[in-house]
């Protein structure tokens, strides 16, 4: 008679001891309710201030994105605009539909449509963004092999800031 094993647990993940943001712990949740709702990725609403300009983030937002049939391309993007800034927003809908087809890299965008709503004040970004000076001269050329230019930006940053430091840092 064998014995019987009983089925091995999968690996538990390693345990961090620092607290974590609720999207970064379900981000495939987050992911699927964005899909539902007409987005195919949700950065479209999490960095539309970055898309479109602080101007008009802080009188729109994106509401879905709907393609044809069985496509991927020429779809209608939704937004929802304060009142008052309905006219100015339809006038520079044909830039808004280039930042965002820039920013998917593809037609994704073909035409706007507008529906007048109340739109929540735009959270300020919580870390400033990184600086676009070139790595200083200690650094090297071991920045250069970084594909990921916002990684790359960062890190540049960082070696900047610790270059201009002398000595031990101050408390107080």
């Amino acid at each position: 008679m064998s014995k019987r094993r009983p089925p091995a647990s999968p690996p538990q993940p390693e345990r961090q001891n620092r607290s974590r943001q609720v999207s970064e712990l379900l981000p495939d949740i987050g992911r699927a309710a964005f899909r539902r709702f007409g987005f195919v990725q949700s950065a479209v609403v999490s960095r539309w201030p970055e898309i479109v300009g602080e101007r008009y983030a802080a009188a729109s937002r994106p509401e879905s994105i709907r393609f044809p049939l069985g496509e991927r391309q020429d779809g209608v993007l939704t937004l929802a605009v304060r009142g008052a800034f309905a006219p100015m927003m339809q006038h520079v809908a044909p830039e808004i539909v280039e930042r965002v087809n820039r920013f998917f890299g593809y037609p994704a965008v073909a035409r706007i449509a507008f529906r007048q709503g109340e739109v929540a004040p735009a959270r300020p970004a919580r870390t400033p963004p990184p600086s676009l000076r070139p790595a200083p001269a200690e650094m090297g050329g071991s920045l250069r092999a970084i594909a990921d230019p916002e990684l790359k930006a960062v890190l540049e940053s960082l070696a900047a800031g610790v270059a201009a430091t002398a000595g031990p840092p101050r408390i107080g």
